[in-house]
């Protein structure tokens, strides 16, 4: 198992250095910087010439290393990361990426690991129960509802529950993580009552996607189980149909969802991102969009190199839950 452990870990070391290259120069690829942003949006805002922002992109420039060729400015910012855990410095925000991500980053992965945690346990009981009742009024309920979930934009539904909150219902529970009042506050359960009024659209929507997915893998897996051989035979002899379901059949039909784990984890943590962009919750989300609106490249970087190291670290957990389910694939 340690070997197994150790080779997907080394399998995915390459991997996460060609990310690395491809977000870095992907994200310079729109013409200027920040530093051309900024003398354009300073230009727009007061009466410097062009002289004078020409001279302040100059200076911006150096400051920042934007001068320097793309796959220099590359290398210093991955040796920083190797070997200082500095991920670089924020042009917009004046303040080094690793603050702001510890700020933020966790928030993300906590909202998204406790909603793929409730999207996989009731998508898989909802899975079960539309295969043991196929065709039944149960299971045409549960698909009408997972391909509700599947198909309906995330961003839609946002849109949705925030003009909902804002307009119908004139609530103040948007836009943020905690009222003002709690927002200076020490941590306590009715700061997190609070916080859960505030993002509970987050939860919803990124809860709701997973689970119809969820559903949709079980119900499947389950259905290609009932139908083979081992199964006819544990009928044969005499287990009852709850006895061939559970102890022989769900614990067959649960490798292909194991694995599709790998695949849910990015897809509920993009669901997350979305609807926090959407409804402005202070979250990874968010800042990434506004460090590429400003070209800050560093920042921009950080974000999606640390999303992109999430979702290997799921996959690989994925790949070491199979691996104890099934001992077969310890050998691959």
């Amino acid at each position: 198992m340690i070997s197994f452990i150790s080779r997907r870990i080394l399998y995915s070391l390459p991997l996460l250095f060609v990310i690395s290259i491809l977000i870095f120069f992907i994200i310079q690829l729109p013409p200027g910087d920040y530093a051309t942003w900024y003398v354009s949006q300073t230009m727009a805002m007061t009466t410097m010439t062009e002289e004078q922002g020409i001279e302040l992109t100059r200076v911006l420039r150096e400051k920042y290393g934007l001068n320097e060729p793309i796959i220099i400015q590359y290398l210093n910012w991955i040796k920083n990361i190797v070997f200082n855990f500095d991920f670089g410095f924020s042009m917009h925000y004046n303040k080094p990426v690793s603050e702001m991500l510890a700020d933020r980053l966790p928030r993300t992965l906590v909202i998204a690991l406790i909603c793929h945690f409730f999207a996989t346990t009731i998508g898989v009981f909802i899975g079960i129960y539309a295969a043991k009742n196929q065709n039944k009024l149960g299971d045409n309920i549960a698909t009408v509802f997972a391909f509700l979930g599947m198909t309906i934009p995330r961003f839609f539904l946002a849109l949705l529950i925030m003009y909902w909150l804002a307009i119908v219902l004139n609530s103040d529970n948007t836009g943020s993580m905690y009222s003002p009042y709690y927002a200076v506050q020490p941590m306590s359960f009715a700061k997190l009552w609070n916080g859960i009024l505030h993002i509970w659209p987050i939860f919803a929507i990124a809860v709701l996607g997973g689970l119809a997915y969820n559903m949709r893998v079980m119900r499947g897996n389950l259905l290609d189980v009932m139908r083979m051989q081992y199964i006819e035979t544990a009928r044969a002899k005499g287990l009852s149909e709850n006895q061939t379901l559970y102890r022989h059949a769900v614990p067959n039909a649960l490798h292909p969802l194991v694995m599709f784990q790998g695949i849910a984890l990015p897809y509920m943590l993009m669901g997350e991102l979305e609807a926090a962009i959407v409804l402005s919750i202070p979250t990874a989300g968010p800042l990434l969009v506004e460090s590429i609106q400003r070209q800050d490249t560093y920042t921009t970087a950080a974000i999606l190199f640390c999303l992109t190291v999430i979702l290997i670290i799921g996959n690989i957990i994925a790949d070491i839950l199979l691996a104890v389910l099934d001992p077969r694939v310890r050998q691959n």
